[in-house]
């Protein structure tokens, strides 16, 4: 992505290509105020998405009012930008306006992009391939991550990404080589709600195409509510529809093997969700009692008696696996620079910069793919987060693959304030 860049997204329209511009900033999306908004500004916003050319500017929520931030006012772009945030404006978040003013376009691209896997042994495997202006062409695997490829496989209904094999083991494409980026967090619906800096066909060898291997007909279980793929309340798919799981007994025995089936890593919770947070859909199994070690959950006992299940009150139930952990950079200038938060048990929390150094930073910054750390910083420095503050006393050795990895206090035991937020300072550019 371009140094700094922040990625735009098109809402409410017939397709990706049009309508409310919202822009993602400090980790929160926004929109765009229809003060001065002009062909030049929809220009840029097209340009950025891939989208062609811009028909209209649209000043008046034309698309609908949007809702949270107005991130930006006064817009003034030359035309000549690679993306809207490089354009000038009023300062994030400064504006006189309401969302009964805000900006949209209609680009001359089409939004509905297609998507298709080829040369695979089943129609859930194979080289990613996309339709752009009439052309099926390959995509470049250099932005290409397993997220991206969940992504993907659950919008093909192939289930989840088992992996995603580079070299170039599905053969070699025909046409041009996109190196669109996406920035997917895995829970989207299909790779068209996932924000996107289009790069263009450009130099990427046919041996470097995306790829993914999808787990079709074993994923039969999703979880649905939380804040990643491997978190929140359990679903299991039959007879060609979705339906909740209800049990009485709900603990970790039955949460291992959904997280394993669903490849999340070990289980963390097993839980009963609260009320808002419960299901309305059909019932697709009550009652399971699982020993642990099944390979899914369909495996384990759920043809329990009637008189078992009249013995308890089933509810819905839900998971989080190890998996669902994530780490994220917010208030930065960019994606690769910012107040370090890792998501664990559901939420959103910070670091303690108690012996927070270099090494600690490293392992951030190449967990998210953004290089190097050129610095470790204390003292909430990019602001003070909220919420839990999650690990202290982290000590890296800076070869981890991850921050959890890394020696630290137990979690959410710390003698810390948000005034002590640990952020990073990466050498690379978000996306790259």
């Amino acid at each position: 992505m371009f140094e700094g860049a922040a990625v735009v997204r098109l809402e409410d329209g017939s397709g990706r290509c049009a309508g409310r511009v919202e822009v993602k900033h400090e980790g929160q999306w926004g929109t765009v105020c229809g003060y001065s908004w002009d062909m030049t500004d929809a220009a840029v916003v097209c340009k950025q998405l891939g989208c062609g050319s811009a028909l209209k500017a649209h000043e008046d929520a034309d698309f609908g009012p949007g809702s949270g931030p107005i991130w930006m006012f006064n817009v003034g772009c030359r035309g000549t930008e690679s993306a809207l945030s490089d354009c000038t404006h009023n300062g994030w978040g400064q504006h006189y306006c309401d969302h009964s003013e805000d900006a949209g376009v209609t680009c001359s691209g089409k939004g509905s992009t297609r998507f298709r896997l080829v040369n695979g042994s089943t129609a859930c495997e194979g080289r990613v391939e996309i339709h752009v202006l009439g052309t099926w062409g390959s995509l470049c695997a250099s932005h290409w991550d397993l997220l991206d490829a969940h992504v993907l496989c659950r919008h093909l209904d192939c289930g989840f990404a088992e992996s995603i094999p580079r070299g170039g083991p599905f053969g070699r494409g025909t046409g041009p080589v996109w190196r669109d980026s996406f920035h997917c967090d895995g829970t989207e619906a299909h790779l068209g709600q996932c924000p996107v800096t289009a790069l263009g066909a450009s130099p990427c060898s046919h041996e470097n195409n995306a790829a993914v291997i999808c787990s079709a007909g074993s994923a039969s279980l999703r979880l649905v509510g939380g804040g990643s793929r491997c978190d929140g309340r359990v679903e299991i798919f039959q007879h060609g529809t979705w339906g909740r799981v209800l049990d009485d007994q709900w603990d970790m025995q039955e949460a291992s093997v959904v997280c394993r089936q669903l490849r999340c890593g070990e289980a963390e919770t097993a839980y009963n969700p609260p009320k808002p947070q419960r299901g309305t859909g059909p019932v697709g199994l009550r009652g399971v009692r699982c020993a642990g070690h099944e390979a899914n959950l369909t495996l384990c006992n759920t043809s329990l008696p009637e008189s078992v299940l009249a013995a308890g009150i089933a509810e819905d139930v839900g998971v989080v696996c190890w998996g669902s952990r994530q780490v994220r950079l917010v208030n930065g200038p960019g994606r690769c620079a910012g107040r370090v938060e890792i998501y664990y048990q559901g939420s959103w929390g910070t670091i303690c910069d108690d012996s927070w150094d270099l090494p600690d930073a490293t392992v951030v910054c190449h967990q998210l793919g953004c290089g190097g750390a050129v610095k470790a910083v204390g003292s909430a420095r990019f602001g003070e987060g909220s919420g839990q503050i999650w690990l202290d006393a982290v000590n890296c050795s800076g070869a981890e693959a991850a921050l959890w990895d890394c020696p630290a206090g137990s979690w959410g035991q710390h003698d810390c304030g948000h005034k002590e937020d640990a952020g990073v300072d990466c050498s690379g550019t978000a996306g790259n």
